[in-house]
């Protein structure tokens, strides 16, 4: 596979992968998905979790499987351009873009509310002018924010998780996996648990900056989904073990709530000013991520072709970087996008849907296209059995990209 135009500098290793991997997962999804899970499942969270864990697991095999082919910046576009044919690398690409823009803008509204709820739209736009100029700056200072940025939120989890097991208000019998929502409760948790687990993708997106990407992608992706997967159960259950599931569903600020709940109430500023480093850390590789696809994009010319430059100096995609960064500082300054939880997780899974169907194509052994199948299915099933609301939305905006495309190509053709 050739790609057009200059090329990014390979500087990241299997641990800068991880930790990259890692900003984005266990960054403020768990600290904004739980308590929206819990309403959906009721005492089906911890099943829920798990269904979650399957599909993203099959996720990311098979983008791990595809980034060690294909190692270059774009994720699933690039599966998909490559593996099924142009229109559904641009229908992936197009999900993951507009997704995932909405998404920077909710972690930079989260860091907001967080550090200064009165003027969140302020901090917001501040949040996002500073991580594109930290971006903007080299993937390997990116790496580094993210490494502290990750070890500050793992610190602040591992307190919750110890302040609420040991307290005396803790106790087993509120784990229950009795009276859940049903089936389509526990699958409705599922696709807004999928939320923060969706992260690994950055890994994939950052193919063409990655050494050796035969060998350090098909590690780092697994590595750092266990070690998400290991961190969010222990959260989840410690949680529930002092809130329950009914107390869950109704906390604004579950972790918070958790460990006041614990008989901890000091520790609550600390929670919150976690959960705002975590959205910084979701910020920081959410931009990474689009950036590289929006450059991915740029190359084909199906974003504007100005935007696939690389500079000189710095070897990043800065005009990618920028617009970026630009149009999420509007919607943060202008928009309220906090609840688009579900929305990002509809346009996620379709982005994965392609990525399974891409990896069904690499092997024809029965064996080696069980797992992309069980995550094409999967993603399926979790995008329609998310909130109605997000289900329309999201619908609509892969159709205004389909419409896109068509318009694209009618008047190529007649050029």
């Amino acid at each position: 596979m050739t790609v057009s135009g200059p090329e990014l500098r390979r500087t990241l290793g299997v641990g800068d992968a991880v930790v990259i991997g890692l900003g984005s997962m266990v960054g403020a999804g768990i600290f904004a998905a739980l308590a929206p899970a819990a309403r959906a499942a009721g005492s089906g969270l911890l099943p829920a979790l798990a269904v979650a864990a399957l599909v993203a697991y099959c996720n990311a095999m098979s983008s791990a499987r595809l980034a060690a082919r294909y190692p270059a910046s774009g994720g699933t576009y690039v599966y998909g351009r490559e593996r099924l044919g142009p229109f559904w690398g641009y229908l992936a690409g197009w999900a993951f873009v507009v997704g995932k823009t909405a998404s920077c803008a909710a972690m930079a509204l989260t860091v907001g509310a967080y550090v200064w709820p009165e003027q969140s739209h302020a901090v917001a736009v501040a949040a996002v002018v500073a991580l594109t100029a930290v971006n903007y700056g080299g993937v390997q200072k990116s790496a580094w924010l993210t490494r502290a940025i990750v070890a500050v939120v793992l610190a602040v989890l591992a307190a919750v998780v110890v302040v609420c097991l040991v307290s005396a208000e803790s106790g087993a019998g509120r784990l229950g996996f009795g009276a859940s929502e049903g089936v389509g409760g526990v699958l409705q948790a599922a696709g807004l648990l999928f939320f923060a687990f969706a992260g690994y993708a950055r890994i994939a997106t950052l193919g063409e900056e990655v050494r050796d990407p035969a060998r350090t992608i098909p590690r780092a992706i697994p590595m750092a989904l266990g070690i998400a997967l290991a961190v969010y159960a222990c959260v989840a259950v410690a949680v529930l073990s002092v809130l329950g599931s009914g107390g869950l569903a109704s906390a604004t600020a579950p972790l918070a709530d958790a460990v006041r709940a614990a008989g901890m109430p000091g520790l609550a500023p600390v929670v919150r000013v976690g959960a705002a480093v975590a959205a910084l850390g979701s910020l920081l590789a959410l931009i990474l991520g689009v950036s590289r696809t929006t450059l991915a994009m740029a190359r084909d010319r199906h974003l504007p072709g100005v935007l696939a430059a690389v500079h000189p100096r710095f070897q990043v995609p800065h005009r990618a970087e920028l617009a970026v960064g630009a149009v999420v500082a509007v919607l943060a300054a202008t928009v309220d996008v906090r609840g688009a939880i579900g929305f990002s997780s509809f346009g996620v899974l379709a982005y994965y849907a392609v990525a399974n169907a891409s990896a069904w194509t690499l092997d024809r052994a029965a064996a080696a296209r069980l797992v992309p199948a069980v995550g094409l299915l999967g993603c399926a099933l979790l995008a329609f059995s998310l909130p109605a609301v997000s289900v329309a939305v999201g619908a609509g905006v892969l159709a205004v990209g389909v419409a896109a495309y068509a318009v694209r190509r009618r008047v190529t053709a007649r050029g």
